[in-house]
């Protein structure tokens, strides 16, 4: 298993303030009790931010599909109005994000970047419905062809403080080529077409570049 590049200045980071409050707690004369607490506890903190910025190697499963960008579990499956970039009724399909899921994000199909644009904004918790407007985001749309367009939003959440992406209006990206990552708890948004097809339902679990959202028609 791989660790995302994103990662190596908060693993070293932990490393340095973790490892540190473990050596004051174990050189202090604190009472007996608070190294045999604090210790595992700095010791999880550690281990969980190295977990955190783990790259799966999957072997994608490539077809004529919408796959999921992202690890977790569905919470929207609704017809919404998207005003950003599509300006019309669009399907919505969102992935939440633990802490405990990878956070890489993939391309959903192969296709040319036609749009992308990063906002500012809010740290709302990610389940929330108005995280998608109100928090930090950023928006990549990807044309398969016309008429098979998707807008993927990269939401933070209540725990994230940057998100990463790569592309750039223009290129040609294939299924399930790395597209950026959130850095912890956060959501991914679908904006399909309202015509596609859903092949997963509300509270389903799914992991990228394998478990597939649904189909154009």
């Amino acid at each position: 298993m791989k660790f995302h590049k994103e990662g190596k200045p908060v693993i070293i980071e932990s490393f340095l303030i973790n490892g540190g409050l473990a050596a004051i707690v174990v050189f202090v004369p604190f009472p007996r009790f608070i190294p045999y607490f604090f210790i595992p506890v700095f010791l999880f903190l550690f281990l969980w931010s190295v977990y955190f910025f783990r790259v799966p190697e999957r072997k994608i499963k490539n077809g004529d599909h919408i796959l999921s960008s992202a690890d977790g579990r569905i919470v929207a499956i609704e017809e919404v109005y998207e005003g950003e970039y599509f300006k019309e009724n669009r399907l919505q399909i969102s992935v939440f994000m633990s802490g405990f899921d990878v956070h890489v994000n993939w391309y959903p199909f192969e296709g040319m970047i036609k749009y992308t644009k990063y906002h500012p904004g809010k740290y709302h918790f990610a389940r929330h419905p108005k995280s998608s407007a109100k928090n930090e985001r950023s928006s990549i749309v990807l044309e398969k062809e016309p008429g098979k367009d998707v807008l993927i939003r990269q939401v933070a959440g209540f725990m994230a403080r940057r998100i990463v992406f790569y592309g750039r209006p223009g290129d040609s990206v294939k299924q399930g080529e790395q597209l950026g990552m959130i850095r912890f708890g956060s959501r991914v948004d679908f904006f399909l077409p309202v015509n596609a097809v859903p092949s997963v339902k509300l509270g389903q679990k799914v992991t990228a570049q394998r478990s597939v959202i649904g189909y154009f028609s």
